[in-house]
């Protein structure tokens, strides 16, 4: 008789029944056994239907094997991790992982697994990283597996290690980080010798590769709740070994107690930037740039803190520091230019909004707004809007209100002078045909002098730019 919690992940995954009864029919007739194993039960177990979109499977038959088995019903199949076991198969418009029975383990200096096949399913679901994903589903009788009471574990939210987490961690040091993954997703907490464990061989990250740490590490800034993963990985000390710069941000406060706990506050941030993603227009769903933003904005502050003689604390230029910050840490952790770019521009650019203080809003700081944002004017106004953490409503009130007024003079403003394609009123052919010039810097100069003319007087037309253009070249010989 099958339990309840068989017959919740059974009625689940019925969409793909079919998909499950065809591969393990196959896999039984040519001798072998195969089961779903780990995300894909866990989310049926939850009732989170769709949640892990890939299926993984476990069977003791070798890659070879698995290739010929599968080579009738896969529209297509993959090989790239097949010498740690692993074989990709698109099936029933499903991407397929399926992986023989395996051990893995790191060496002590090593930043790659040693990987040995296993022989049974329980051996390979005890090396898993924690109980909520030791579960599998036998095919093609669907029936589950949970040798480590992961059902429990499940009901009570707890993250825990099948054997002990000292050795679990040692084995796989990316499952440190997994484990505040795992919260920020699911909403679970970690049991103590987890949190122990993960205190005691935070080091242990460094042996992982920056590109692994940084997948992980992102899987976490877009999950549900990244902040409760972040103050994990903060709180037992693994951030100081692949982003140090986030811990720096709890500066000791001044004997005055005169200014705010800035990792709170970009903690506080980052969920309202998130809160952003859905109440500002456009909606988004996870922007992992603008996430990345407000969680590293301020991390210029600790080197630009400075005491001052009426015993307040300033951090002048700290959003130009952190920019330059930014894009080392994060070349470090070997993300894209592209990302690294539009972050730091975005750090870069946070406190300009204050910058214009609280008169009128000239034309020109509008269009010098826009044409700094670039394609990333809407990122700039959530973050420069979940910014705004200030408990004095009144104040929060008016700080909204003030970039009300600004979006809406940016909206007049691109309705009458086309903002997002803002350009001289002459384009380099007619600076050189004017002047007289041949290709070269001093081209460029003028272009960037009729720029600053456009973002400062709006649109003149080609004869009143002309005039301007051939003052400033007379100005300059």
């Amino acid at each position: 008789m099958s339990t309840p919690a068989e017959l919740q992940a059974i009625g689940q995954l019925a969409p793909i029944s079919g998909l499950l009864t065809d591969l393990g029919e196959r896999f039984a007739a040519a001798g072998h056994e195969i089961a779903l194993v780990g995300g894909p039960v866990r989310d049926a177990l939850l009732g989170r239907v769709g949640a892990t979109p890939d299926l993984d499977f476990a069977t003791d038959a070798r890659p070879p094997a698995i290739i010929e088995i599968v080579g009738g019903l896969a529209s297509a199949i993959w090989d790239v991790g097949i010498r740690f076991g692993t074989v990709g198969a698109r099936i029933s418009g499903r991407d397929c992982e399926i992986t023989t029975y395996r051990t893995e383990q790191y060496d002590r200096d090593s930043r790659k697994p040693v990987v040995d096949f296993g022989d049974t399913l329980e051996g390979d679901l005890g090396r898993r990283d924690f109980t909520v994903n030791t579960f599998a589903l036998r095919l093609p009788q669907m029936q589950l597996v949970d040798l480590f009471d992961g059902v429990a574990d499940l009901d009570s939210h707890l993250l825990r290690t099948p054997g002990r987490a000292q050795d679990s961690f040692d084995d796989d040091p990316l499952r440190i980080m997994r484990a505040a993954r795992l919260v920020a997703q699911l909403g679970f907490r970690v049991s103590d010798d987890v949190r122990q464990a993960m205190h005691e061989q935070a080091e242990r990250i460094t042996v992982v590769s920056a590109e692994r740490v940084r997948e992980e590490f992102m899987k976490i800034l877009i999950a549900r709740d990244p902040s409760t993963g972040l103050e994990l990985l903060v709180d037992t000390g693994v951030a100081d070994f692949f982003l140090p710069e986030l811990p720096a941000l709890r500066l000791a406060e001044d004997e005055h107690h005169r200014h705010k706990d800035v990792y709170e506050h970009s903690m506080m941030v980052l969920v309202q930037a998130i809160d952003m993603e859905t109440m500002h227009e456009p909606v988004s769903g996870p922007d992992p740039v603008l996430r990345l933003a407000a969680l590293l904005h301020d991390i210029g502050k600790p080197k630009t803190r400075k005491f001052e003689k009426d015993g307040k604390v300033s951090f002048h230029h700290h959003e130009m520091v952190g920019a330059r910050m930014v894009r080392k840490r994060m070349r470090a952790m070997r993300f894209s230019n592209e990302t690294i770019e539009q972050v730091a521009r975005l750090v870069e650019l946070h406190l300009r909004f204050h910058g214009y203080g609280t008169g009128e809003w000239t034309d020109s700081a509008v269009r010098r707004y826009v044409r700094d944002a670039g394609a990333q004017l809407v990122q700039l106004h959530k973050l420069t809007r979940a910014d705004s953490t200030t408990r004095n409503k009144r104040r929060a009130a008016a700080l909204q209100q003030a970039y009300n007024s600004l979006e809406n003079r940016i909206n007049v403003l691109e309705q009458e002078e086309e903002l997002a394609a803002l350009r001289p009123d002459l384009d380099g052919s007619a600076i050189m045909r004017i002047l007289d010039l041949p290709p070269g810097p001093v081209v460029g100069e003028a272009y960037r002098f009729l720029m600053d003319l456009r973002l400062d007087r709006g649109p003149l037309g080609a004869e009143q730019a002309t005039e301007a253009l051939l003052a400033w070249w007379a100005a300059r010989r």
